[in-house]
C-alpha cells in the first residue's frame, strides 16, 4: 500500500470571497514511486497538456522532469495559460539560477491563492518526477480546472457534473468519475457528438469495441476540436483503473473546447423559448381570427336570411318558411351560441397569457373584435325576433286570403247561375206575338224578375267587396278574381239596360191589355224574396269560420240559435207562398179551367221551393254540429295553454334564480379558487341537466304552433324570453368558469398564494360599491390608499393606463390582480432577448443568417428570417439582420 499525503490549495476568487478546500490524494508519495501506469499516463497528458499551451510561444517539452528542471519553460507556460508577464528569468546555468526561475514560477502560483505543500525548487531542479507532475497537476487544477462552475458545483464536482448532463441522453454511458466510468471511450464519443454531432454517429458505436471508440475519439478531437492527443488508447483499457488526474487533464481540454457552444446553446434556448411563446400566442391568435371570420360570415350569411320579409303566395309555402325557421331555431343557432362563447374565452385566455408573458395586448383585424362580433350577434337577435312576428302575421293574412277567395268563388258562383240567360230572356221579343194574358203575364213576369234583380244588387256588391279587399291584401290569384268580378259586373249592368229596355217594350204593350193574373203575381212576388232569403241562409249555413277562443265560438252559436228562432216566421212565410199556389188550384178546379196552368211570372217553381227548405232544415243541425266541434278544439287549445304556461311559469323563475347564484360568486371571499371552480362545475351540470325541460317547453310551443294558437293569458312567459333567458344563463356560467380559470391562471403563472387573491378578492369586493364587478376610478384610488400607496395625481394616472388601457373609467377585478402582482413578475423581458441575440452574433450588432441557422432549429430559425429586419448600421455584409429591432418589436416596443 502507498503512503498518502495531502496537497491543500486555497482558491481566491475576484469577487472577494474565499473557498477553502482539500483535495485528498492518495496516487503519490514523496518518499515512493508512483504506480508505473498511473505514471506513464500522467507523463503523457501533463506534457501533451503544456504542450498544448507551449506550442503558441513556439516551443515544446520532450521530457517533463528534465525539461522544467532551470525554470525557463515553467515560466513560460504560466505567462502563456495566464496571459500576464512573469518576472524576468535568470539566465545563468547554474544550480541557484535554476532554483531563483523555479522559485520565481512558485511564487507566482502562489500568489494566484494556491498555497503550495511539500513541493520546493529544489526537488524540481532535481528533477524529482513525482514533484514534478504534482506541480503541474497543481497548475493544471488552478488554471483549468478550478473556475469550471456548473449549478453552483465548481472544480472537479462541476466537471464531473458538466460530463454527467451532456452524457446523460446517450446509452452505456454513466459517468460517476474520472477513472473506469471513461474506458469503454463511449462517454468522450457522447460529449464530441452532445457538441459536434456532424463529426460522428454514435448509433453505430459498439460498447464492446473500447480500442475503437478511443482513436474515434482522440482522432476527433485532435483534427477537429483541437485537443491534442494525450493520452494512447491502449493506455487506458490495459488499466484496471485509469489515472484519474489523466482523465481530468484530457475532460476538462473537451470542456473548455465546447465552453462557447454552452454558452451559445443557453442564448439560442432562451430564445427558443421566447420564440415559442410567441408562436404559440400567434397560433392562438390565427385561431381566434378564423373561428371570428367563420362566426362573422354565418351571421352576415343568416341575418339577410331573417330580414327577407318577401311573403310566399300560398299557405304551404309558408308553413315551410316557418319550419325552416325552427330548424334554425334548433339545429343551426344552437352551436353558434357555443361557438360564440368559446371565442369569448379564448380571447380572454390569449390576453391573459399575452400579459403573464409581458406581451402587448392582441388586437385582432378590424371588424372583428369580441364588441364586434356581440353587435352583429344582437342585430341578428334582432332579425330572428321580427322575423318570427313576420311568418306568423303572414300566416294570418294568408288564412284570410283564402277564406275570403273561398266566399268570392261562392257567392260568384251562385251568381253566375242566377245569371245564367237572364240575357237571353230579357231580350226575347215573345211579346209581340202573346195574347192580351200572356202580354199581362209577361208583364207580372218582369215585375218579378226586377224585383229579383233588385234583391240581388246587394250581392252583386258584396262580390266586388270581396274582390276590393282580396286586392288590398295582395292575394295570388288577384288577377283571375279582378277578370270574373268583372265580367259580374258588366254582366250586371247589361242587365240592367235590358230589364229597362224590356219593360219600356212591355209597358208600351200593357196599354193595349187589360187582363192580368194577380194571384201568378202575388205568388212570383213573394216567392223570390223568399227564395233570396232561403238562399241566404243556405250560404251562412255554409260559411267558414275562424275562431281562436272559445268566446268567439259562442258568439257564432249565439247568432246561430237567433237564426233558428227566425225559422217559425220564415214557415209561415212558406206556408203562405203555397197558400197562393193552393188558392190558385182551387181556382182553377172551381172554374173548370182545363189548361195547364203555369205562372207566368214566378221564377222558381213550389218544388224547388220545397227542396231548398228542405235543404235549410237539413244545413241546420249541420251547423249545429261544426260548432260544437270547433268549441273542442278551442277548448282543447286552452290546455295547451295551460299546459305551457305550467312549465314556462316554473322555468322562467328557475333560471333567474340560478342567474342570481352565478352572480353571487363575484362576491364570495373565503375558500380556494378551485373551491369556487368546483361549486361552479356543479352549478354548470345542474344547468345542463335541466335541458330536457327546454326542450319539453319547445315541443309544447312547437304544438301551440302547430295548432295556431297565438296568445296565452296564463303566463307573461314567452317561448323567446325562455330562450334568451336560457342562452343567457348558458353564457353568464361560461363566462363565469373562464374568470376563475384566469384567476388560477394568473395566480399560478404570478406565484400568488390563496391568501393573497382572497384578500385581493376582499378589497376589490369592499371597493366595489355598485357590485357590478368593476371598481369606479374613485373607489380604486380610495383601495389604493387604504392599503399604503402614495398616490399623487401622474402616479395614479399611470397606473390607470395600465389598469384600464381603454379608458372606460372602470377597473375589473383581473386588471386589479394583473396590477398587485405587476411588479415582482419574473419574465423575460426585451433586454434579455438583444442580449442573448448578442451571443449568438459573437458581439456584433447584427446577425447573420447562417448563424441563425446553426445555433437556432429550423423552424425557429426560419421564424427569425422571415420576420427580423435588415441590419441598416455601417459595416454590415450583404443579408445581415437587425436583431435589436426583432427583439423590441416582440415585446411590443417598436412598430416592426
Amino acid at each position: 500500500m502507498m503512503m498518502m499525503t495531502q496537497v491543500e490549495t486555497t482558491v481566491h476568487y475576484n469577487n472577494g470571497y474565499e473557498e477553502e478546500y482539500m483535495l485528498q490524494e492518495d496516487e503519490w508519495d514523496r518518499d515512493m514511486l508512483l504506480d508505473p501506469a498511473w505514471e506513464q499516463q500522467q507523463r503523457k497528458t501533463f506534457t501533451a497538456w503544456c504542450n498544448s499551451h507551449l506550442r503558441k510561444a513556439g516551443t515544446q517539452i520532450e521530457n517533463i522532469e528534465e525539461d522544467f528542471r532551470n525554470g525557463l519553460k515553467l515560466m513560460l507556460l504560466l505567462e502563456v495559460i495566464s496571459g500576464e508577464r512573469l518576472p524576468k528569468p535568470d539566465r545563468g546555468k547554474m544550480r541557484f539560477h535554476k532554483i531563483a526561475n523555479v522559485n520565481k514560477a512558485l511564487d507566482y502560483i502562489t500568489s494566484k491563492g494556491v498555497k503550495l505543500v511539500s513541493i520546493g525548487a529544489e526537488e524540481i531542479v532535481d528533477g524529482n518526477v513525482k514533484m514534478t507532475l504534482g506541480m503541474i497537476w497543481t497548475i493544471i487544477l488552478r488554471f483549468a480546472i478550478q473556475d469550471i462552475n456548473v449549478e453552483e458545483t465548481s472544480a472537479k464536482e462541476g466537471l464531473l457534473l458538466w460530463c454527467q448532463r451532456k452524457t446523460a441522453p446517450y446509452r452505456n454511458v454513466n459517468v460517476q468519475n474520472f477513472h473506469v466510468s471513461w474506458k469503454d471511450g463511449l462517454a468522450f464519443c457522447a460529449l464530441i457528438h452532445r457538441h459536434r454531432p456532424d463529426l460522428l454517429d454514435y448509433s453505430k458505436l459498439n460498447k464492446d469495441d473500447p480500442l475503437g471508440n478511443l482513436n474515434l475519439a482522440f482522432d476527433i478531437a485532435e483534427k477537429h476540436l483541437d485537443i491534442p492527443k494525450m493520452l494512447d488508447a491502449e493506455d487506458i483499457i490495459n488499466t484496471p483503473k485509469p489515472d484519474e488526474r489523466a482523465i481530468m487533464t484530457y475532460v476538462s481540454c473537451f470542456y473548455h473546447a465546447f465552453a462557447g457552444a454552452e454558452q451559445a446553446e443557453t442564448a439560442a434556448n432562451r430564445i427558443c423559448k421566447v420564440l415559442g411563446v410567441n408562436q404559440e400566442n400567434e397560433k392562438m391568435m390565427a385561431e381566434y381570427e378564423r373561428l371570428a371570420s367563420e362566426l362573422l360570415e354565418w351571421i352576415h350569411r343568416t341575418t339577410p336570411w331573417l330580414e327577407n320579409r318577401t311573403p310566399e303566395k300560398t299557405m304551404a309555402e309558408m308553413q315551410r318558411k316557418l319550419e325552416d325557421f325552427r330548424d334554425y331555431r334548433r339545429q343551426h343557432k344552437p352551436p353558434k351560441v357555443q361557438e360564440k362563447c368559446q371565442l369569448e374565452i379564448n380571447f380572454n385566455t390569449l390576453q391573459t397569457k399575452l400579459r403573464i408573458s409581458n406581451r402587448p395586448a392582441f388586437m385582432p383585424s378590424e371588424g372583428k373584435m369580441v364588441s364586434d362580433i356581440a353587435s352583429a350577434w344582437q342585430g341578428l337577435d334582432q332579425a330572428e325576433k321580427g322575423y318570427e312576428e313576420w311568418l306568423l302575421t303572414e300566416i294570418r293574412r294568408l288564412e284570410r286570403l283564402d277564406h275570403l277567395a273561398e266566399k268570392f268563388r261562392q257567392k260568384a258562383t251562385n251568381h253566375e247561375n242566377w245569371a245564367s240567360g237572364k240575357e237571353l230572356m230579357l231580350s226575347q221579343k215573345d211579346f209581340e206575338t202573346a195574347t192580351l194574358t200572356e202580354i199581362k203575364a209577361l208583364l207580372r213576369k218582369h215585375e218579378a224578375f226586377e224585383s229579383d234583380l233588385a234583391a240581388h244588387q246587394d250581392r252583386v256588391e258584396q262580390i266586388a267587396a270581396i274582390a276590393q279587399e282580396l286586392n288590398e291584401l295582395d292575394y295570388h290569384d288577384v288577377a283571375a278574381v279582378n277578370q270574373r268580378c268583372q265580367s259580374i259586373c258588366d254582366l250586371w249592368d247589361k242587365l240592367g239596360t235590358l230589364t229597362q229596355k224590356r219593360r219600356e217594350s212591355l209597358e208600351r204593350t200593357d196599354k193595349l191589355l187589360e187582363t192580368i193574373d194577380q194571384l201568378f203575381l202575388e205568388f212570383a212576388k213573394r216567392s223570390a224574396p223568399f227564395n233570396n232569403w232561403m238562399e241566404g241562409a243556405m250560404e251562412d249555413l255554409q260559411d267558414m269560420f275562424i275562431v281562436h277562443t272559445t268566446d268567439e265560438v259562442q258568439s257564432l252559436i249565439a247568432a246561430h240559435e237567433q237564426f233558428k228562432a227566425t225559422l217559425p216566421e220564415a214557415d209561415a212565410e212558406r206556408q203562405a207562398i203555397l197558400g197562393i199556389q193552393n188558392e190558385v188550384q182551387k181556382i182553377s178546379q172551381s172554374y173548370g179551367i182545363k189548361a195547364n196552368i203555369i205562372n207566368p211570372y214566378a221564377t222558381i217553381t213550389i218544388e224547388e221551393l220545397l227542396n231548398k227548405w228542405e235543404k235549410v232544415k237539413k244545413l241546420v243541425p249541420q251547423r249545429d254540429g261544426a260548432l260544437q266541434e270547433e268549441m273542442a278544439r278551442q277548448h282543447a287549445n286552452e290546455r295547451l295553454r295551460r299546459q305551457f304556461a305550467a312549465q314556462a311559469n316554473l322555468i322562467g323563475p328557475w333560471i333567474q334564480t340560478r342567474m342570481e347564484e352565478i352572480g353571487r360568486f363575484s362576491l364570495v371571499i373565503g375558500g380556494t379558487l378551485e373551491d369556487q371552480m368546483t361549486q361552479l362545475k356543479q352549478v354548470e351540470h345542474v344547468i345542463v341537466a335541466y335541458k330536457p325541460n327546454i326542450d319539453k317547453l319547445e315541443g309544447d310551443h312547437q304544438l301551440i304552433q302547430e295548432s295556431l294558437v297565438f296568445d296565452n293569458k296564463h303566463t307573461n312567459y314567452t317561448m323567446e324570453h325562455i330562450r334568451v333567458g336560457w342562452e343567457l344563463l348558458l353564457t353568464t356560467i361560461a363566462r363565469t368558469i373562464n374568470e376563475i380559470e384566469t384567476q388560477i391562471l394568473t395566480r399560478d403563472a404570478k406565484g400568488i398564494s390563496q391568501q393573497q387573491m382572497n384578500e385581493f378578492r376582499s378589497s376589490f369586493n369592499h371597493f366595489d360599491r355598485k357590485k357590478n364587478g368593476a371598481m369606479e376610478t374613485d373607489d380604486f384610488r380610495a383601495c389604493l390608499i387604504s392599503m399604503g400607496y402614495d398616490l399623487g395625481e401622474v402616479e395614479f394616472a399611470r397606473i390607470m393606463i395600465l389598469v384600464d388601457p381603454n379608458g372606460t373609467g372602470k377597473v375589473s377585478f383581473q386588471s386589479f390582480i394583473d396590477f398587485m402582482t405587476r411588479e415582482t413578475a419574473d419574465t423575460d423581458t426585451a433586454e434579455q432577448v438583444v442580449a442573448s441575440f448578442r451571443i449568438l452574433a459573437t458581439d456584433k450588432p447584427y446577425i447573420l443568417i447562417e448563424e441563425l441557422r446553426r445555433e437556432l432549429p429550423p423552424e425557429q430559425a426560419e421564424y427569425c428570417i422571415v420576420r427580423m429586419p435588415p441590419y441598416a448600421g455601417p459595416g454590415a455584409p450583404p443579408g445581415a439582420l437587425d436583431y435589436t429591432a426583432f427583439s423590441t418589436a416582440l415585446y411590443g416596443e417598436s412598430d416592426l
